[in-house]
């Protein structure tokens, strides 16, 4: 996997492998919509009761907040990597030694997702989109049928980091499933790799860390203590932005990117 390296120009917009979509599993939704919505500019559209909630900027879809049913369960942001078949790509996952969390199953107005971990415990999910991908739909911010309409700017998703702790395991399992995404001539995943305790203490799980584009990384560290979230990480800089950790007022962890 490309390590804490930046994303090229243009390039496929969702080659299999490259992040399409995040969201967070919340327990006060109505809380979520309040924190983002102030820290980052974001509207939001209802889906249903008890639905996710869409957020928006600009009109177009960046991110969604879903509430959680089970308490057990954790309060965190997910990412999930584009699929082009979620049923064959979950049977490889399972191949190279991860494990399928949640089977593949549609989502309306979403697609086919499924959700997995890698053999080091790493959660993430797939979204096999329910119609075709944008060709090309890359930093201008095109919108495809199914995912982001926005990213790489500010207030929208930018990067997601993988804290490991076997990097060359890493390298090998995510190489072996995504290796035109990572590594080909037009590769710009949108994801890298570290070993956790780069940042986080040794005992911390392996974890995909989500990162959002912000204007400055210090305003946005003093607005995220004014909404009730709280500094993980202080800023420190990385090959491809200033980033500082944080965590919003129900738990859930992201990182702000500077560029």
């Amino acid at each position: 996997m490309a390590e804490n390296g930046a994303s090229a120009q243009r390039a496929s917009a969702y080659a299999e492998g490259v992040p399409r979509w995040v969201d967070a599993q919340l327990p006060d939704v109505e809380a979520g919509k309040r924190f983002y919505g102030e820290l980052f500019g974001w509207s939001f559209e209802e889906t249903g009761p008890g639905a996710a909630v869409r957020a928006r900027l600009e009109g177009e879809p960046v991110a969604a907040l879903v509430p959680k049913t089970d308490g057990r369960m954790p309060t965190v942001w997910t990412v999930y990597l584009a699929a082009r078949d979620a049923g064959a790509l979950a049977r490889r996952i399972q191949e190279a030694g991860g494990q399928i969390v949640t089977p593949p199953r549609p989502v309306e107005g979403l697609g086919t997702t499924a959700l997995a971990a890698d053999p080091q415990g790493a959660v993430f999910a797939l979204l096999e989109p329910a119609g075709p991908a944008v060709p090309g739909a890359g930093d201008e911010g095109a919108a495809a049928p199914a995912g982001f309409g926005r990213r790489h700017e500010p207030g929208t998703f930018a990067w997601a980091e993988l804290y490991t702790r076997d990097t060359d395991a890493a390298d090998a399992f995510y190489g072996e499933l995504f290796h035109d995404a990572l590594f080909g001539p037009d590769a710009a995943p949108d994801v890298g790799r570290a070993a956790v305790t780069d940042v986080f203490p040794a005992e911390m799980p392996p974890h995909f860390l989500v990162h959002f584009r912000v204007e400055d990384c210090e305003a946005a560290l003093g607005a995220v203590a004014r909404l009730g979230g709280r500094v993980q990480v202080p800023p420190f800089e990385t090959s491809y932005g200033r980033v500082a950790v944080v965590a919003d007022g129900q738990g859930a962890s992201f990182a702000l990117l500077q560029r």
